[in-house]
């Protein structure tokens, strides 16, 4: 478990120092080991029911597998000195949250368009989304930053303090065990169909909560950054509609909480490996998409986790 003090230090560490590329990343090396399993089950696990098998077995194994780490990591440091086991829990912690990590690149693409560089903002944003990104318009590429801004305020930032909250950095890094199992393989491509199945269905669970706290969150957020309890009740009014309209039982949460909140409309078609797919509309369009709309929707987004920091600090204290 971890104290008031560390999880706010973490919170902290995160917004200055983000992920920096030189600095050893748990994420990084999950995603390496999902690659070599997949590299040694393809050959030999070929049918449908074998593959799905291979995807629980992915599905359970990582996330403990991060879990125990996290522990014994924390508990070897412990054993060293209290100083040093306090620096590992919150250098774990820290390497679970991406708020500045988030910010960072959603802003890279605000930059680039104020700048006229559609093209760069268009290279900007592809490494934040799924969908395809060559062609996109103006407006287009605002939705699709904004849009991932929304659902990384989920799994990239509220979920992970959930869990340090709940279990400190080990269930957090079994978290991020889960999520980046569900990018990796989760997905609907065919070739994941069955592999990812298991991933999928346990990100859906593990997001459950966080999302609607995020939502809520973005709500709360909303009422502060804009002094206004009308923007708040708009917020919240859209969430109540249209928050169960996405394919995604977690992602429309967020995104309809940000589509109230900025006064936008999200959604629409997004193409995937050139396959058009049309996703719900989310929210009223009384203003059109803009860049500065990005900045607005980061704003939101830390508003949301200094929200979430102050009131998980507080839960830890009783």
């Amino acid at each position: 478990m971890m104290t008031p003090g560390q999880l706010l230090l973490a919170c902290l560490l995160d917004l200055v120092i983000g992920d920096p590329r030189w600095l050893p990343h748990p994420v990084r090396l999950m995603g390496r080991a999902i690659a070599w399993y997949e590299r040694m089950v393809r050959p030999v696990v070929r049918t449908p029911a074998g593959q799905r098998v291979a995807g629980f077995v992915l599905a359970i194994g990582l996330p403990l597998t991060a879990y125990m780490a996290g522990w014994v990591a924390v508990k070897l440091a412990g054993m060293v000195h209290g100083a040093v086991g306090y620096v590992m829990v919150v250098f774990l912690a820290v390497t679970t949250l991406a708020a500045r990590d988030l910010a960072d690149h959603a802003l890279a693409v605000q930059r680039a368009l104020e700048a006229g560089f559609l093209e760069q903002a268009r290279e900007a944003v592809s490494r934040i989304v799924g969908r395809d990104t060559t062609g996109l318009a103006e407006a287009e590429v605002v939705r699709a930053t904004v849009e991932t801004v929304a659902e990384s305020a989920s799994d990239g930032v509220i979920a992970p303090l959930f869990y340090l909250t709940l279990g400190g950095p080990p269930l957090a890094l079994a978290y991020k065990a889960i999520n980046t199992l569900d990018s990796v393989v989760g997905h609907r491509a065919p070739t994941y169909r069955h592999l990812g199945w298991a991933s999928a269905r346990l990100d859906d669970g593990a997001n459950w909560i966080p999302a609607r706290v995020t939502a809520l969150l973005l709500v709360l957020a909303a009422g502060v950054v804009c002094r206004s309890a009308r923007i708040a009740r708009h917020a919240w009014r859209i969430l109540r509609r249209d928050g169960r309209k996405h394919p995604s039982p977690n992602s429309g949460q967020a995104e309809a909480a940000m589509a109230g909140a900025l006064q936008v409309q999200l959604g629409g078609r997004n193409f995937y490996h050139g396959v058009p797919e049309d996703r719900p509309l989310l929210g009223d369009p009384q203003e059109l998409l803009v860049p500065n709309h990005i900045r607005q929707a980061v704003v939101l987004m830390m508003t949301a986790f200094a929200l979430a920091a102050g009131l998980a600090a507080a839960l830890r204290l009783l």
